[in-house]
């Protein structure tokens, strides 16, 4: 039975999962449906331009940001030392389940590396007029990759009417065990370059 945490809630990953190594971290979320207007709005639809939302992962180094490279996302996909992966890009949060995927292997991250901090933003949002409060049952959680066995939810249930970036989590290093932390607070960041301007 996978462990649902609440807001500023921190939980350890490794201490009771010896030889946890190789982590799944999903990442959905759900568009709001918009009340088309009857016939019409049946036949046109509603007009209203997808949501694109867009899973990332800093890598801090003494909890700062130290180059582009430690920034994992849509438009760079690996890590440079292989421990962590994005799925891939997904442009509308269609369907059940995970929306984006990123894979981790806890035992190849640097360890100069001592957080990963887990982000979900809206790509093009202000142009688009979009923010999170068009999104619902927003949800990151934590899948041990060896047996599939679901680890940790954290639902996100604020409302972020008005926020185009959401730092969801935190996985971090403490002694030699791993943490997880559950953040869940929305800013007015418009793109990665500003959400790293916070770490650097």
């Amino acid at each position: 039975m996978a462990i649902s945490l609440q807001k500023g809630q921190r939980i350890d990953l490794t201490k009771g999962n010896a030889g946890l190594s190789k982590i799944m971290v999903g990442l959905g979320w759900d568009p709001v449906q918009s009340k088309g207007g009857g016939i019409l709005g049946n036949l046109f639809g509603s007009g209203a331009p997808e949501i694109d939302c867009d899973a990332s992962v800093l890598m801090l180094e003494d909890d700062k940001f130290k180059d582009n490279k430690s920034l994992i996302y849509f438009g760079n996909l690996n890590s440079k030392d292989g421990s962590i992966k994005h799925t891939g890009d997904n442009l509308t949060g269609e369907g059940e389940g995970d929306d984006e995927q990123i894979l981790v292997d806890l035992d190849k991250v640097p360890a100069s590396v001592n957080k990963l901090v887990f982000v979900v933003n809206i790509y093009d949002a202000v142009k688009r007029k979009q923010d999170f409060g068009m999104i619902k049952n927003a949800f990151i959680r934590v899948v041990d990759n060896a047996n599939r066995k679901e680890l940790l939810k954290f639902n996100l249930t604020d409302n972020y009417a008005g926020k185009t970036t959401l730092v969801v989590s935190e996985i971090y290093r403490q002694e030699n065990e791993w943490k997880f932390a559950a953040i869940g607070n929305g800013t007015n960041d418009r793109g990665l370059k500003e959400i790293v301007q916070h770490y650097v």
